[in-house]
């Protein structure tokens, strides 16, 4: 089953980490080939960096641009804020990844109605125009976070909104299916724990940790990547993809990734508004989730949308990372295998774009 091939995709937040290892996966066509992927993002110099990655050039001037708009993959600036940029973006497309978001947690504290902004207004934007103007949109994918899983900061709780804006969305447009995805941090994605690592360990330390009991889910770009696949393959109107990933202690992690360093760690106490373990799955929502292989698919709160499918009950409590955390070893070769060790960084990191 192909269900991208001839289709014309578009991805809100397109250079971002998630972003570019998506696009670089619908390219290969192992969904099919579609007929066009616009990149849709207000960041015109990342624009310019992926444009010329994927050129193949290493020094290029303004020509690169010219036939942008007949380009397979084509780049569109933009603001997922601004209603009438969404609209316009939006004609022509069969299938929306909504990634454009303000994640980083401090950010969003400090700023909360510009995480309103984006992850709220954002998504209500991609409904309404998909609303008023009939588009024929087939399926629109939210990119959720863990911390929209009983929230206890500003990003969360915005996050938590776009799922629920995105769910009802289906008794808004009939013909459109809207699905969301919920995982925790990536890996090797800008801001997350481990470039943030591997940066202090280059510096000599220390490597700071919050916690000593501090667990999260180990999730790779291209199983993140998966889960969204799985969810536009599988999942049906209002549900939630959670994959099941394994996890680990961060202090684990840090003195696996210092190795024989003589590099200190350091425990430097909880952030505001930082959980000391990730929770995808919350005890609240246990009673209405499903065992779907891989994932669990948590099935809308809003009765309408069930189509008939009864709660599940996959799951006995709520899923959390301090559930099943992997032995050291276990971690030790799972960096190994993900390139995610300090002497595979620079290289991963590199690939991203290719």
């Amino acid at each position: 089953m192909y269900p991208l091939k001839g289709k014309h995709v578009l991805i809100t937040g397109g250079t971002g980490s998630l972003g570019q290892v998506l696009v670089r996966r619908l390219l290969g066509g192992e969904m099919g080939q579609p007929a066009k992927i616009v990149v849709f993002s207000r960041d015109e110099a990342k624009q310019h960096a992926m444009r010329v990655a994927y050129l193949h050039r290493h020094a290029v001037t303004d020509e690169v641009i010219y036939h942008n708009f007949r380009e397979l993959l084509e780049f569109r600036i933009g603001d997922v804020r601004d209603y009438h940029s969404v609209a316009a973006a939006l004609r022509g497309a069969d299938v929306v990844f909504n990634a454009a978001a303000l994640k980083q947690v401090p950010t969003c504290e400090y700023f909360p109605f510009e995480a309103v902004t984006t992850n709220v207004g954002g998504p209500e934007n991609i409904v309404r125009a998909i609303q008023e103007h009939e588009l024929p949109v087939e399926t629109v994918i939210g990119i959720s976070t863990d911390k929209a899983c009983k929230p206890v900061n500003v990003m969360g709780m915005t996050k938590a909104i776009q799922e629920r804006v995105f769910i009802q969305a289906n008794m808004r447009c009939a013909n459109t299916r809207f699905v969301c995805v919920r995982y925790g941090n990536v890996l090797a994605s800008r801001g997350s724990v481990i470039p943030l690592f591997h940066e202090q360990i280059r510096n000599g330390g220390p490597v700071t940790i919050t916690t000593t009991d501090m667990t999260r889910f180990l999730l790779s770009l291209d199983q993140a990547v998966d889960t969204v696949f799985a969810a536009l393959s599988e999942a049906r109107r209002g549900e939630t993809y959670i994959p099941r990933v394994p996890s680990a202690l961060v202090l684990d992690i840090a003195e696996s990734l210092i190795g024989e360093r003589p590099v200190k760690t350091e425990v430097t106490g909880i952030r505001p508004g930082e959980k000391v373990h990730e929770i995808l799955v919350s005890e609240e929502e246990c009673h209405r989730t499903v065992d779907r292989g891989r994932y669990y698919a948590i099935l809308p709160m809003l009765l309408e949308l069930r189509d008939g499918q009864a709660a599940g009950e996959a799951l006995e409590r709520e899923y959390s990372s301090a559930d099943d955390v992997m032995a050291r070893g276990t971690l030790d070769r799972l960096l190994v295998d993900n390139r995610l060790t300090l002497d595979d960084a620079a290289g991963h990191e590199a690939e991203l774009l290719r």
